[in-house]
């Protein structure tokens, strides 16, 4: 969309604005929305968190919207369409909704597998992630809604996440954390970006000039809109000089009289406030909502239609994983299956935190499947939670206040909701709510989630609890609040209540769900089945306890008993297929004992339904890992997330992810990053290089049409340069066809920080891979500065400079008669004159 503002209109905007009014407009309006100004022709603007889903303006209650797959599983693709496609349609979901931006995409990289909010960023990779980030910012802004890449910068674990101070060195910052913004913003321009929580090397990201104002708005020359995360900034003067230009959310925060007083005393520069309307402004003129109110689209699809189903399973399906496959999958569908696992039946769709949504359905593994195919047998599983969680009932909310007054009196749509937010328009603050709601019979676990003490009833029996906070995160207590429940038995249907005295800013809920079964009752039913069955399809996973907002994992291991669960049904079944219901990277002690495992995310509101189709074979489940398996809890390079004196050291540098294994900093993988096998068999052919084109024929010698992921990483011949991603393509082939296949090399992958510059990287050797456990094919790069390399020749025995030459892709191709050898590379030829062994001249000709 072209920018319909020029320097003199926003001259004469903010010539009418009062320094009060200006910085006024530099704090938000509530918790998602920012103020107008009728003067200068300024709407309102609404945003909303959009990692897997346009929530909208509400925590809880708020409307129907979609709830896409995580962004683990759609970066699995490794199809910039396929991320193109995702901001088109949340695109659309932010239209159906009001709102100008949408707050993504996430684009910090999985330093650790630890880290909790793994399943919103794309992967370990730089260049995947940046080129998938552009993709998904190109589609979201070409229908006028603005994008908002996150988090800038370091921000890779949750532990501490407001007060650790990431510490970097600049070559890493620049080679990894920063190349994802890099590349969005030269290849999208989005046109906001979101400062994180954390410090960098001391300084806050909402204060961080060098990164801020040095490089995103420096050397990148970017105009856009640099906004906090929720609750970030701390400062006036320093955030506002830190290149910060707006404050989220509102309607109070560090700003206002604060950034006023910085400026008449001289602290900050008008100049500088001016600078932050402008680009406020210009936001608001590319998102409409500058001199008239934008006219939303009204003709769209609804979350819960046909439209939406087709294009989420599809978009789930292909970008499952297969990951161990003996000929079991495609299931046949006249096999008798045994479908087990808690899992199967309660799938978990998306991850805790900002990212959750309130889907028109969640549709589970079990009904998927068996709306799929006939001959299913579903057997619940062993326990995967350690925490409560709300139940799926709607519930009647009550809120008073000190005085007693009923403030508030409705009905939230989903068993959860918030004491108070820090924009709530009451007559005075909330202090205790009461949620009810009637239960259904039987044998019941019931019980309430809060910070506070609570008094629960149901039917005759009354329990009194107090429930203390369990975290230090300003957020941590509103996105996992802690839980207390029981069992019970109901006559009939029951009203249940919790009565909660406040104690702190939480998320509230009722939980009320069927009994489930012991552990060891699950184990022998699912065995029992498993022996019966043609085959048995085990579902284990994480859920949002682990994928989450504001806390990190403890282990990789699966949760509960799943690993026994597992290998019970295995020693059972004829044959047993396993799928990991997880975002991020789990433990798989069984891989051995079990014939198939299909690693399928958090696959959205159609998660049941793309299951089915993958495991049938009806969409091709090709996806390829975007991040490292390791083999055992500690085994990556880089593990810990805990900061130590308030610092989080990134001690392995540059060698992070496949690059510290290939490098071995780490035991090999249990997977490798980029590995996959889908459905398809492949032959590849030989490997040229020209003009930075990596070229090679590619024959799908499967019975299917099949898609494949052809991956070109750079292997420089300097010891502490890493292996890296320089390109990658995804091509779709029939049965038997042969394709030549062309990878453009990102020469921003190929580059080096060097003494404060970027150098450019020659030499070493171009390998083709389908991740880095399956080289398929390499071919020599040239070193660069030829002159040197033959002058470093001279004087070198005759076999150690055949190898300098060799690294630098040169090829030996004739010994010449007397006292010459002749290299080749490419169209050129390199001799080496030698006496007695040594080399007395190198030239080219």
């Amino acid at each position: 969309m072209d920018d319909p503002l020029n320097a003199r209109d926003l001259d004469e905007r903010l010539a009418r604005l009062s320094l009060e009014r200006k910085v006024r407009l530099l704090t938000g309006a509530t918790m998602f929305t920012l103020r107008g100004d009728e003067e200068i022709g300024l709407e309102p603007m609404a945003f909303s968190d959009g990692p897997t889903g346009v929530r909208g303006l509400d925590f809880t209650g708020g409307p129907l919207t979609c709830l896409f797959p995580n962004a683990t599983l759609l970066a699995s693709s490794w199809r910039t369409e396929t991320a193109e496609e995702v901001g088109r349609l949340l695109a659309e979901e932010a239209e159906r909704q009001s709102i100008h931006v949408v707050l993504g995409p996430t684009v910090n990289l999985h330093r650790t597998p630890l880290g909790g909010r793994l399943f919103e960023a794309y992967s370990e990779d730089p260049l995947l992630t940046g080129h998938l980030a552009a993709a998904y910012v190109s589609g979201l802004q070409s229908q006028g809604i603005g994008a908002c890449v996150k988090h800038l910068v370091a921000n890779e674990a949750e532990t501490d996440r407001h007060g650790v101070d990431s510490v970097v060195d600049e070559r890493t910052l620049r080679e990894l954390y920063l190349l994802p913004f890099e590349i969005a913003v030269d290849d999208a321009d989005p046109w906001s970006v979101m400062a994180a929580y954390n410090k960098v090397n001391g300084i806050a990201a909402t204060e961080q000039g060098p990164v801020n104002n040095g490089i995103l708005k420096g050397e990148w020359g970017w105009l856009g809109l640099l906004m906090s995360d929720w609750f970030a900034t701390q400062t006036a003067a320093p955030a506002a000089n830190g290149g910060l230009d707006l404050v989220m959310p509102g309607p109070t925060g560090p700003w206002g009289p604060a950034l006023v007083a910085a400026v008449e005393a001289g602290e900050v520069e008008e100049a500088v406030i001016d600078d932050h309307l402008r680009r406020l402004l210009l936001l608001a003129s590319r998102v409409g909502a500058l001199n008239a109110p934008r006219a939303w689209r009204t003709d769209l699809p609804e979350p819960g239609g046909a439209v939406r189903r087709e294009q989420l399973t599809r978009l789930a399906a292909e970008g499952m994983t297969v990951l161990a496959n003996d000929g079991s999958l495609p299931l046949a569908r006249g096999a008798s299956v045994a479908l087990i696992g808690r899992p199967a039946l309660e799938t978990t769709c998306m991850g805790g935190g900002s990212a959750s949504v309130r889907a028109p359905h969640q549709v589970s593994i079990a009904d998927g499947l068996t709306e799929a195919m006939d001959g299913v047998t579903v057997v619940d599983g062993v326990a995967v939670r350690a925490r409560v969680r709300a139940g799926q009932f709607s519930m009647r909310v009550r809120m008073y206040g000190e005085s007693g007054a009923l403030l508030s009196d409705h009905v939230s749509e989903e068993a959860r909701t918030v004491g108070f937010m820090p924009d709530q328009e009451l007559a005075e603050p909330v202090t205790r709510v009461v949620m009810s709601a009637t239960v259904p019979g039987g044998a019941r676990r019931i019980g309430v989630l809060a910070v506070g003490r609570a008094t629960v009833t149901v039917g005759e029996a009354s329990y009194d609890v107090t429930l203390e906070s369990e975290s230090d995160d300003i957020g941590g207590d509103f996105l996992r609040p802690p839980g207390w429940q029981t069992d019970v038995v109901l006559d009939g249907p029951t009203e249940l209540v919790a009565d909660v005295t406040l104690g702190g800013w939480a998320g509230l809920g009722l939980v009320a769900e069927p009994t489930p079964p012991t552990d060891d009752d699950a184990i022998a039913a699912a065995v029992a089945a498993a022996s019966a069955a043609d085959i048995a399809v085990v579902v284990v996973g994480l859920t949002e306890e682990q994928e989450t907002e504001a806390f990190d994992k403890s282990t990789l291991a699966l949760p509960g008993r799943q690993d026994e669960l597992v290998s019970a049904v295995a020693a059972a079944a004829r044959r047993t297929v396993v799928v990991v219901n997880a975002a991020t990277p789990v433990l798989m002690p069984w891989a051995s004992e079990v014939d198939a495992i299909l690693w399928a995310g958090l696959p959205g509101q159609e998660g049941g339904h793309a299951v089915a189709a993958a495991l049938l074979g009806d969409i091709e489940p090709a996806g390829r890992l975007v991040t490292s398996f390791p083999a055992a809890d500690g085994a990556s390079p880089a593990w810990g997330v805990a900061p130590t004196a308030g610092k989080l050291a990134y001690e392995e540098g540059v060698f992070v992810g496949y690059r510290g294994y290939a490098a071995k900093r780490a035991p090999a993988p249990a997977y490798w990053f980029g590995q996959g096998l889908g459905y398809g068999d492949w032959e590849y052919g030989e490997v040229t290089l020209a003009d930075s084109v990596v070229s090679v024929d590619l024959t799908n010698v499967s019975a299917r049409a099949s898609r494949e992921v052809v991956q070109v990483y750079l292997q420089p011949t300097e010891d502490d340069q890493p292996i890296r991603l320089v390109g990658f393509s995804t091509v779709s082939l029939a049965p038997g066809e042969t394709r030549s296949v062309e990878v453009a090399c990102d020469p921003r992958a190929s580059r080096t920080w060097d003494d404060g510059a970027w150098r450019p990287l020659t030499g070493g050797r171009l390998l083709v891979a389908r991740g880095l456990g399956d080289i398929r094919g390499e071919v020599p790069v040239p070193t660069g500065d030829l002159e040197a390399i033959l002058a470093e020749l001279v004087g070198r025995p005759l076999d150690e400079a055949s190898q300098v030459v060799t690294d630098a892709g040169w090829q030996v191709r004739t010994f010449a008669p007397g006292s010459m050898l002749t290299m080749d590379y490419r169209e050129d030829r390199m001799n080496l004159e030698h006496e007695d062994g040594t080399v007395t001249r190198a030239f080219v000709g």
